[in-house]
C-alpha cells in the first residue's frame, strides 16, 4: 500500500502522522513551503500547486494504491480536480470530510460577497477570520476601514491586505490555533462587533471563535460551506486504510 495524500489542513496533518506511525508509505501534497513546515517530521512531501493534469501525472508516477483528499472544505475546485485526476488514472479517491459545526444562533451568508453585503448593514468593527484569498469583497469604502483581517504571518498575506487598502493598524498577522481566550482578547482589544468565519468545524477552530464571540458580546457571521460534502471522517479513513480497502 502507498498513499497519496492531499493535505494542508489540520486533519490532513493528523492523518499524515497516523500514516507514519502505521508505517504506511505516503506522499503528502501541500501548496506552499510554509505548509510543508507544518507537516510531521519524517513524512515525504510534494510542494507546489497542481492542476488536474499535474495531479494525474503525479498519481501515475508511483505505485499509489489510494488517494486521500484532505483539502479544505471550501476548496471546491481543488477537490473536483483531485477526483477527476484519480478517476482518469483509475485510483480510488477517499474524501476526508469535517463535521459541520455551524451554529443556529448566528448570521449566515451563502458566500463571501453576501457576507460583505450584510456587514455594510451591521455596525461597528469587524474581525475577518476567513483567510487572505477572498478579502477583496470586503475592501469597499466605508467597510474596509472597519475590518480587521486576521491572516497568516506571510509576506504575501500582508501584501495582499495592504494592496486592498486595509489600514496597516487593522491587519493582524498570526498563526493559529487560537484558543477561546485569545479570540476574546482580540475581540475586546479591537472593539469588534462582528466576527466573520467560515464553518470550518473543529479543526478550523470554529467552536473557539463562536464561544469567544458569545463571551465578548460580538455577533457571529458564518459563511456557509459551498455544498454538502460526502465522504468519510478521519477515523473512517484510518479504518479503511488499515484494512487496505478503498
Amino acid at each position: 500500500m502507498e498513499v497519496l495524500l492531499f493535505g494542508g489542513t489540520g486533519e490532513g496533518r493528523e492523518l499524515a502522522q497516523w500514516l507514519l506511525t502505521q508505517h504506511i508509505p505516503a506522499l503528502v501534497c501541500v501548496a506552499t513551503e510554509y505548509g510543508e513546515t507544518l507537516l510531521p517530521a519524517g513524512i515525504e512531501a510534494h510542494v507546489g500547486r497542481l492542476d488536474e493534469a499535474g495531479m494525474a501525472a503525479l498519481m501515475a508516477s508511483r505505485p499509489f494504491t489510494h488517494v486521500v483528499d484532505a483539502t479544505h472544505p471550501y476548496a471546491v475546485e481543488v477537490t473536483a480536480n483531485i477526483q477527476a485526476a484519480a478517476a482518469a488514472v483509475g485510483l480510488p479517491c477517499l474524501r476526508l470530510v469535517r463535521h459541520s459545526d455551524g451554529e443556529d444562533l448566528c448570521h449566515k451568508a451563502g458566500d463571501m460577497a453576501a457576507a460583505a453585503h450584510m456587514l455594510e448593514r451591521l455596525p461597528g468593527n469587524v474581525l475577518l477570520t476567513t483567510g487572505s484569498k477572498e478579502l477583496d469583497v470586503f475592501a469597499k469604502p466605508g467597510l474596509v476601514e472597519r475590518c480587521y483581517p486576521r491572516v497568516l504571518p506571510m509576506m504575501n498575506s500582508l501584501s495582499r491586505c495592504l494592496e486592498l487598502g486595509f489600514p496597516p493598524k487593522n491587519i493582524i498577522c498570526m498563526q493559529g490555533p487560537f484558543s477561546k481566550e485569545l479570540n476574546v482578547a482580540l475581540l475586546k482589544q479591537y472593539d469588534i462587533k462582528t466576527l466573520v468565519t467560515k464553518d470550518t468545524g473543529g479543526y478550523g477552530g470554529f467552536r473557539e471563535k463562536a464561544e469567544a464571540a458569545r463571551e465578548a458580546g460580538a455577533a457571529l457571521l458564518v459563511v456557509e460551506r459551498p455544498r454538502n460534502e460526502t465522504g468519510d471522517t478521519l477515523e473512517e479513513i484510518q479504518a479503511r486504510l488499515r484494512e487496505g480497502r478503498a
